[in-house]
């Protein structure tokens, strides 16, 4: 790895944290995506007292231990010649009742005129986005990392187009590529595994934790398909209903793994009741289950395409996700268009042609004649390469 490489999330939180003490700034993301990297990186290169914990790293990390590292901030920034101090903690989801910690000394140090900037992180999006609710609001900024894209994979690691398209962005897992056994046990141990059973399980009332994890692989067998919850439960063993898998596809859309995308619609009550459509997050999440090689998909024409499609459809979730952008499908009858991207009142249908499937386009066809969009691409062949549409980000489209 690029080890000078920083991701673009590195300036914005720079620049927060140099600005006038205003709001907790507040990092979240799915896990193994770098935020603890990004902001040791930017509290190495700032210039500033800093105290950086861990909530992970405390058997007795609770309300009373993170009480007491304030307290140390606020002791080392009067014992310090600067007139500042940046104070951050890392999983910080993991201390109890830690929200109304965290209002409590940060309103203390607000009215003590104190200037301690505070930076939380929570590699569980789900318990973050709980806490705030709570307690926090109007004090906080929220920064949201994504998994890294393929722009960043390749200039930190240097991973080919295929690469990227088949073993995904997880930096961590980068190592483990030429044994690919060892990879994808790796990828669902060490990444999927504590997701499922740490951050969803430890934050809602799962009643059936078992079809949680069959929901996943599920949706990562079909990714890039659109299959009903009625569907869904005959695929399942341990079933429950409809609505039961609808939460539960919400919370692992949450949780930065899988997400159902919506069918596009003007009516929005049409669009919330729509079928959805299984698109993970990470390409990994997908050829972690993948009984073949990576030599052996990229020979299967038709699988290789499906692979292609999957990496556009995480390369367009994570930049809408982190930028307040729609992204949706669209299907009538037969008809179909593989995304649509909303901004404002504009939108813009991509359709991905790749493997053997590379001709037929009525579905932009009638999703044009309909809706009238701001425009249409075609990515793959015949249309923008994979490499050049991956390079750019959901803006440059518009």
């Amino acid at each position: 790895m690029n080890k000078a490489y920083k991701r673009n999330h590195y300036k914005l939180i720079k620049s927060r944290l140099q600005e006038p003490r205003k709001f907790i700034q507040i990092l979240f993301g799915a896990r193994q995506v770098g935020k603890t990297t990004l902001i040791t990186q930017v509290l190495e290169d700032i210039k500033k007292e800093y105290i950086f914990i861990s909530a992970d790293n405390e058997i007795n990390s609770n309300s009373v231990w993170l009480s007491q590292q304030w307290e140390t901030a606020r002791i080392k920034l009067k014992n310090s010649s600067k007139k500042e101090l940046i104070f951050a903690i890392d999983e910080i989801q993991k201390i109890k009742n830690w929200s109304e910690v965290v209002k409590s000394q940060w309103d203390y140090d607000t009215r003590n005129k104190l200037n301690i900037k505070v930076v939380l992180l929570g590699s569980s999006s789900i318990l973050v986005q709980k806490g705030l609710s709570e307690s926090l609001a109007g004090r906080y900024e929220i920064i949201r990392i994504p998994h890294w894209s393929y722009k960043e994979i390749k200039a930190a690691f240097g991973l080919s187009l295929n690469e990227y398209i088949f073993f995904g962005g997880y930096p961590g897992s980068i190592d483990l590529i030429k044994d690919e056994t060892r990879w994808k046990q790796y990828v669902r141990d060490s990444l999927i595994e504590p997701a499922i059973t740490k951050d969803i399980l430890l934050m809602s009332n799962i009643t059936k934790p078992a079809l949680l994890s069959q929901l996943f692989q599920l949706g990562s067998i079909y990714c890039g398909q659109i299959l009903s919850y009625t569907k869904m439960l005959g695929q399942l063993q341990d079933a429950g209903n409809t609505t039961t898998l609808a939460n539960y596809l919400k919370l692992l859309d949450i949780a930065g793994l899988l997400c159902g995308l919506q069918k596009y619609s003007k009516n929005q009550i049409q669009t919330k009741s729509s079928i959805p459509k299984f698109q993970v997050y990470n390409s990994a999440l997908v050829s972690a289950f993948e009984t073949e090689t990576f030599k052996e998909v990229k020979k299967d024409l038709n699988k290789w395409g499906r692979y292609c499609e999957i990496a556009i459809g995480t390369h367009l979730l994570n930049d809408c996700v982190s930028n307040g952008y729609k992204l949706n499908y669209f299907r009538e009858g037969n008809y179909e268009v593989d995304f649509i991207v909303t901004k404002d009142n504009k939108y813009i249908g991509i359709e991905v042609k790749s493997g053997s499937n590379t001709t037929n386009l009525s579905g932009m066809e009638l999703f044009n004649k309909k809706y009238k969009p701001y425009k249409t691409l075609l990515v793959g062949q015949k249309g923008i390469p994979f490499e050049e549409f991956l390079s750019l980000s959901v803006e440059d489209l518009f």
